[in-house]
């Protein structure tokens, strides 16, 4: 049986999560809010947000846990070849496309791209109540967008929490091919340099694994977790240059 979370109830052990027997894996918690304390709470403790239009606030510590070590990013040599084009547009911005990265820009505008419906007419689990929670989130200084602009135009990005040396990466978009994916890698690059090695994607899928996550045990990842977050937290946000 999930507890039901009032203003002040705390999170259950997240090893409480329910099983595959039981129907639905990882579900840990119902109710609360999704105040940036209550979302740095749960962040801190493995446990994430993720329900439906019309349900209650459903919180989540799945086992295994798909994370994407920083070091093992894939990028397609096709990517690879559009990510130095980006760098030789920011070098050179008389060129004809204009090119830029930038993080913490948008991101209202990211999130809400995300929440989009896609190009297959299927919604997505960003609520309004989402938008809102993850907006106070990045004005206290925890969530952060990552940013592709062409021609002055937002055309990709992502965006994810930042808590100590830990990213918890939550949804991208992607307005033109590989927008979402240049705004990772430069994340990435970003997180690296910062002393992050690894980021929480949550919940496996055949696209996260493409780019190079993979799923480990909840024990693993708390352990490393409880680790991350004591470091100091990143103070300064900007893209670096790739090549």
């Amino acid at each position: 049986m999930i507890i039901w979370l009032e203003h002040d109830t705390p999170f259950p052990d997240p090893a409480t999560a329910l099983t595959e027997e039981d129907g639905a894996a990882g579900l840990l918690a119902a109710g609360g809010d999704l105040s940036p304390q209550r979302l740095l709470s749960a962040y801190c403790q493995g446990i994430f947000p993720w329900y439906s239009e019309g349900q209650p606030i459903l919180w989540w510590s799945t086992d295994p846990r798909m994370v994407l070590h920083c070091a093992n990013l894939k990028i397609s040599h096709s990517l690879r070849k559009k990510l130095r084009r980006v760098e030789h547009s920011q070098r050179d911005p008389q060129g004809d496309r204009r090119w830029e990265i930038r993080f913490d820009c948008a991101f209202d505008e990211v999130i809400r791209a995300c929440a989009a419906p896609r190009r297959d007419g299927t919604g997505t689990w960003i609520s309004e109540d989402i938008v809102s929670g993850y907006s106070a989130l990045h004005r206290a200084g925890f969530a952060h967008s990552s940013e592709v602009w062409l021609d002055g135009a937002l055309i990709g990005g992502a965006y994810g929490v930042s808590i100590g040396h830990m990213f918890y990466g939550e949804s991208m978009f992607a307005r033109v091919p590989d927008a979402s994916k240049i705004a990772l890698v430069y994340l990435v690059q970003f997180l690296k340099q910062q002393g992050v090695r690894l980021i929480d994607c949550q919940q496996e899928t055949p696209h996260l694994a493409s780019l190079g996550a993979a799923p480990i045990s909840r024990i693993d990842f708390l352990a490393h977790l409880r680790q991350a977050i004591q470091a100091d937290q990143i103070k300064q946000w900007k893209p670096l240059a790739l090549y």
